[in-house]
């Protein structure tokens, strides 16, 4: 008979037991060893040494429960499992493992009963497979699942949430709670448009963000967006739709921010941009009418038969001309600032110059109103580097500001000293001072104390001392205000402002004569 014509059945019958113990003991990925039914090892295959470390005349014999951790072994787990094997047919489980070396490993293992001809049990087939590269990509894998699910549910800053393909919420991170209001359990299954105002709702708009999400991949759109407590915020959405491994639709990924705080900046800088172009403008236009009113009021004054009335009302134009003049001088360099248009000299400066010509630039006005004048100026030459002229603004600002407050026949004073390597300008009265809580806001622009804009104690656009501000810092100083805001103990205002060295082709002493003439008193 040939082979090919030989039947399925014979075939089997010509396989040896031999032929099967060659096949078991060929395989190397698998631990195949048989039991007899007290489970001692009666055979071992070359997986089996393999996989567990044991040569085979190291375990006939030997109770399968040296493959067990100790564990295991105290809980009577080994027997159990020969009991389920026999009660059921088979028993199977994944665990740990033990090794000849002690080095645990994660297996697979099936224990299957073994029965005669006769039924007789005549044993236990047991066959073992390592698992533990499988359990560490596992492990892994779980880790970054869990790392992942731990991050996106700490973000704050962000709304992350999962809608399923209807649109519906089915998961809630903590940004979401802390942006939305809603806590997991009051949101999840209610549908993502509750977070849209009601025109949206109406238009179809949280439909038609699906839509393109899916047909796109990813949707992107800025709005208003509702809170829980009916509170509106402006958002940023990024909508993206999530597609398993078969290229199925699972859902979509919403990630949702707030961007109301933002959106508020964007709206004040362009605020302040068409502000300094308004005052830019209005300047300009200001001072175009300045020039024939104050050519008037000079050609009427050099009239020399003039009625008291007219020379009265002559004076009374030519202040308010001067003061006008000054406003409108202070309105153009905050726009010139503001829009850095404003060009600082960076050169050599000696501070007791601009001490002296801050002082005979206000000296009229100390004089009008009978303000006494205390100065202690430095003797030693203090040079820093900068615009001369801006810093005589700075002083004459700070001064100015002094005589307004102070009441007719008071005391302003100007203190100009060495601070370390820096020069430290004071200037200080003892008029009604400034209120605490108002020194905060002394700096800014268009900032007047409450009582000041209420009486129209004053005159100005509370400009000046910003003006200060801006111009010390862009010297690379600082200026600060103190004042307890009693009256009579007035307010103190000191520039700090950055020293160099004496410049080598400039006399040390040169500045000497004006420093000794601001030293003295003035009434």
């Amino acid at each position: 008979m040939s082979p090919d014509s030989m039947s399925p059945k014979s075939a089997v019958q010509d396989i040896s037991d031999a032929d099967y113990r060659l096949m078991v003991d060929a395989v190397g990925d698998y631990a195949i060893f048989m039991l007899d039914p007290q489970g001692r090892i009666c055979s071992w295959n070359a997986g089996a040494q393999r996989l567990k470390g044991y040569a085979l005349d190291e375990v006939l014999g030997q109770s399968f429960d040296i493959f067990y951790p100790q564990e295991k072994i105290d809980s009577g787990h080994p027997r159990q499992q020969l009991e389920e094997a026999l009660r059921i047919g088979r028993a199977g489980e994944e665990g740990w493992r033990v090794r000849k070396d002690g080095s645990r490993f994660w297996a697979s293992a099936v224990i299957t009963p073994l029965f005669g001809v006769d039924g007789t049990h005549r044993g236990f087939a047991n066959v073992t497979r390592d698992l533990t590269a499988r359990r560490s990509y596992e492990d892994l894998l779980r880790q970054s699942e869990e790392k992942f699910r731990l991050l996106v549910e700490g973000v704050r800053d962000y709304a992350i949430f999962m809608l399923d393909p209807q649109g519906h919420v089915i998961s809630w991170n903590l940004g979401a709670q802390i942006n939305k209001g809603y806590a997991a359990e009051e949101i999840i299954g209610k549908h993502f448009s509750i977070f849209y105002p009601q025109d949206k709702i109406d238009e179809g708009w949280p439909r038609t963000e699906l839509e393109y999400a899916l047909r796109d991949g990813r949707f992107e759109d800025e709005g208003w967006r509702l809170r829980k407590d009916g509170s509106r915020f402006w958002a940023n959405v990024v909508i993206t739709a999530l597609r398993d491994e078969q290229g199925r639709h699972r859902g979509f990924a919403k990630v949702t921010r707030d961007l109301t705080e933002r959106r508020r900046v964007d709206a004040l800088e362009d605020e302040g941009r068409q502000l300094t172009q308004f005052l830019a403008i209005l300047g300009h236009e200001l001072r175009n009418p300045l020039a024939p009113i104050s050519n008037a009021v000079s050609i009427l004054s050099m009239e020399k038969q003039v009625p008291p009335r007219l020379k009265a009302v002559c004076d009374v134009l030519s202040r308010q001309v001067d003061q006008l003049s000054r406003l409108v001088d202070d309105l153009l360099d905050v726009g010139r600032i503001v829009s850095g248009k404003v060009h600082l000299q960076s050169v050599p400066v000696l501070l007791q110059e601009v001490v002296a010509e801050g002082l005979e630039a206000v000296t009229p006005t100390l004089q009008k109103h009978g303000h006494h004048l205390e100065a202690t100026i430095e003797q030693t030459p203090l040079w820093i580097s900068g615009d001369k002229v801006r810093l005589v603004q700075v002083l004459t600002n700070l001064l100015n500001n002094a005589c307004k407050f102070t009441p007719d026949g008071g005391r302003v004073k100007i203190d100009l000293k060495r601070s370390g390597n820096r020069a430290e300008l004071c200037v200080s009265d003892n008029g009604r001072g400034i209120p605490p809580e108002e020194l905060q806001y002394i700096f800014k622009l268009f900032a007047q104390g409450q009582e000041v804009a209420a009486t129209g104690h004053g005159s100005g656009l509370g400009v000046g001392l910003n003006l200060v501000h801006q111009m010390v810092t862009r010297h690379g100083g600082e200026v600060s205000a103190f004042s307890t805001g009693e009256p009579g103990k007035g307010a103190e205002f000191v520039v700090h402002l950055p020293l160099i060295e004496i410049p080598s082709d400039v006399v040390s002493d040169a500045a000497a004569p004006r420093a000794a003439d601001a030293n003295a008193s003035q009434t």
